[in-house]
């Protein structure tokens, strides 16, 4: 008996030293030897210019620049529900930066989320998406950052508590929910549609924001481009199940990807419109374009049979009517402190003076985009020149806005009311 629990024993413990042991050898990644920096001249300058555009469509300075600081340097801080994960710095400084890592650090940190001395990086840092981009594509975004001026800038200490600092859970994290996948071009959809696809899932991470998470930060599957909560805004799905009252053709994507503004939806704000003028403002027409023939193929815009004309004039005569009749607190402040300037009485809206009726934001599931747009406005650095909106944060009150949002969206939109205005009112003007 005693010789069958001592065997039974032994036995446990070998497969927890096996178990213990595969843990350790899936988690371990070697360092990668250091490098000197290259000189600048070791690129060509059409690579290095390749680069550029490849760094704006992935919107890289946005994460790895802080506020009043030097482009690349880092110290961005990236709120997530796990603590502040601050961005680190990929100038070509020897020590702070990226100077000494090869180009095949860069690309293993890119694609398998793993830094040169081996350690697992955060999934806040998209490569789950970037694992998507080509060797040619990395090739001419490590020229790009190689070539920038080298700054010495150390990142604040992430606030992530332990244990979830440990990066052997981020290898735990990877195990459940990272299946690295090149990308494969579709031979039943068109180049454009491939690029825009290879581009959106790759680059330009899109699903990072336009997908709801769980809850250990992973992108659910079978949920792309669903819409999600980020930084206190709502990032709208992005398929079929967008609430707009007119579809996201691929002429009106193109617009509000190039401009920022479209007179049928609304216009970029927040963290969208970083992406628009910070990030793709240097994107060459093509991929534009591109963008915009993969996501009105997602939105599946084709199937969606929509009489522009008749839509608009319904959604502006809704607005002449309900705002003449409906006297109550909300009507009372949009008279006073919207109509001059959203008014569309000639039966034109414009991107200057949007019709809410059209708005994006009126409509969505989630009044988080209204609500930021109330309290802040819209400044010379969103949206497109001349389309301009003072915030009202300090003039209103948290009941105020959410009166106003309230009536706005039963005035203008077909949707359900939003609940619990007034608290989300609140999270907002705090920042939370």
């Amino acid at each position: 008996m005693l010789k069958k629990i001592f065997s039974g024993l032994l036995l446990s413990l070998a497969l927890l030293i096996v178990a213990a042991l595969a843990a350790y050898l899936y988690y371990w990644r070697p360092a990668l030897a250091p490098i000197d920096p290259p000189v600048a001249t070791a690129f060509s300058p059409q690579v290095v210019e390749q680069g550029r555009l490849l760094a704006g469509m992935g919107n890289c300075a946005a994460c790895h620049t802080a506020q009043g600081g030097a482009d690349y340097a880092g110290g961005h801080g990236l709120a997530t529900p796990f603590g502040t994960i601050y961005a680190t710095n990929i100038t070509p400084d020897r020590q702070t930066g990226i100077g000494r890592w090869s180009l095949a650090a860069f690309q293993r940190a890119m694609r398998e989320g793993v830094g040169r001395d081996g350690a697992h990086l955060y999934p806040v840092f998209p490569y789950t998406h970037f694992n998507r981009v080509s060797d040619a594509d990395l090739t001419a975004l490590y020229a790009y950052v190689m070539t920038r001026p080298p700054v010495y800038a150390v990142a604040p200490v992430n606030s992530v508590p332990f244990p979830l600092n440990l990066r052997p859970l981020q290898a735990g994290w990877k195990l459940l929910f990272f299946k690295p996948a090149s990308f494969q071009l579709d031979p039943a959809q068109g180049l454009d549609w491939n690029r825009g696809r290879y581009l959106a899932e790759g680059l330009a991470h899109c699903a990072a924001c336009h997908t709801p998470r769980n809850a250990l930060g992973a992108e659910l599957a079978g949920s792309s481009y669903l819409g999600a909560s980020i930084d206190h805004w709502y990032a709208p799905a992005l398929t079929s199940a967008n609430t707009a009252p007119l579809p996201w053709t691929q002429d009106e994507l193109y617009a509000f990807l190039r401009t920022g503004a479209t007179a049928l939806h609304g216009v970029a704000a927040g963290p969208m419109s970083a992406v628009v003028h910070e990030g793709m403002g240097a994107s060459p027409d093509g991929d534009i374009r591109a963008l915009a023939t993969y996501f009105a193929g997602v939105a599946g815009v084709e199937q969606r049979q929509v009489d522009t004309d008749t839509v608009v004039k319904a959604g502006i005569a809704r607005s002449q009517r309900v705002s003449l009749v409906d006297n109550d607190r909300g009507a009372s402040l949009y008279v006073a402190a919207c109509a001059s300037c959203h008014s569309n009485s000639d039966g034109r809206p414009v991107a200057l003076r949007p019709e809410l009726s059209l708005n994006s934001a009126v409509s969505a599931p989630d009044p988080a985009n209204l609500i930021q747009v109330i309290l802040h406005g819209i400044s010379k650095d969103d949206a497109m020149p001349g389309v301009l909106m003072p915030g009202f944060a300090a003039s209103l009150t948290d009941n105020d806005v959410a009166q106003l949002a309230a009536y706005l969206r039963r005035s203008r939109s077909p949707q359900p009311a939003w609940t619990n205005l007034e608290a989300a009112v609140a999270r907002a003007r705090a920042g939370k």
